[in-house]
């Protein structure tokens, strides 16, 4: 019976220990937002002012008995020839996902004369901007960090991985 607390316990405090952790970047972008990927849309309003990142995510949403998502160079984009496609997305469920994991330039049409209703897409990928230097430190100051301030620092996710372990216990008793 002591076990359970402890596990519980252990289990608590991983758990915090994770949500600690910085998340990720990644987004998964539903193409067209509301609208999906459908005709008489435009995917490059859309599109403009995004920023699409590698390793995110293009999520298409369509009619999986009419549509498709077809990845093409920028000639056939251009033109809506779905004749060459470089990869086809189409799962049959439609509802397919593309990783954007190569910092580069993609085009993604619908095939089956959809194309020339609207239905294609251009992205640049990028790389995720570096996070923002710290100021760098005055030669001649040092930075110290006092017990007290160091205290502050960790005291808080204590608090709550405390909070939550108490908590958790009262409603196993």
């Amino acid at each position: 019976m002591q076990k359970v607390p402890t596990m519980v316990m252990l289990t608590i405090t991983c758990t915090m220990m994770l949500l600690m952790l910085p998340e990720a970047y990644a987004t998964r972008w539903t193409v067209g937002g509301n609208m999906g990927w459908n005709t008489n849309f435009n995917y490059t309003t859309w599109a403009k002012g995004k920023h699409f990142y590698k390793d995110d995510w293009l999520f298409f949403v369509y009619d999986r008995n009419q549509m498709n998502v077809l990845e093409v160079n920028k000639t056939d984009y251009e033109s809506c020839n779905s004749d060459h496609a470089l990869h086809n997305w189409t799962t049959g469920a439609g509802r397919d996902v593309v990783p954007l994991n190569v910092t580069r330039n993609y085009y993604f049409i619908s095939g089956k004369g959809f194309c020339y209703g609207g239905m294609k897409i251009a992205v640049h990928v990028e790389n995720l901007p570096p996070p923002p230097k710290a100021a760098p430190i005055k030669s001649g100051t040092t930075t110290t960090l006092t017990v007290s301030s160091m205290s502050q620092i960790v005291l808080l996710p204590v608090v709550f991985a405390i909070g939550t372990a108490w908590d958790a216990f009262i409603h196993i008793w």
